[in-house]
């Protein structure tokens, strides 16, 4: 099986900041899309961020230039830098893996880490 453990949530006043960590581990060969989706309450889930294996990096418009997606390949972790914290950001992050647990899968499967909880108030 696969583990996705996020971690680095938290209350942050308007204008700060907070680094998101979610770390994949289990039965893992390969590790192609990495991302960060979050929904806030009475909303649907939406894409924040998404870092491919090559590198390339997709943001929704509202989160550019103040959240920074990174990936640490070696130790199957994604990361996501937020600064410039909004109130309207204020949500349940998730974040996401596409994995081949062998060599001999034939496609990747999205597993999901159990959210953490991001709030920005004064």
């Amino acid at each position: 099986q696969v583990q996705l453990v996020e971690s680095g949530g938290g209350l942050v006043q308007p204008g700060g900041s907070l680094r998101l960590s979610c770390a994949a581990s289990g039965s893992i060969f390969s590790i192609n899309a990495m991302g960060w989706f979050r929904q806030a309450p009475g909303k649907q889930r939406e894409l924040v961020a998404t870092s491919s294996s090559g590198g390339s990096t997709n943001y929704r418009d509202s989160v550019k230039g103040r959240f920074t997606i990174s990936r640490d390949n070696a130790k199957n972790t994604v990361y996501l830098q937020m600064n410039s914290l909004k109130p309207e950001d204020t949500a349940v992050y998730y974040c996401n893996a596409d994995v081949k647990q062998t060599s001999f899968s034939r496609s990747y499967h999205r597993y999901w880490g159990q959210g953490t909880q991001v709030t920005v108030s004064s």
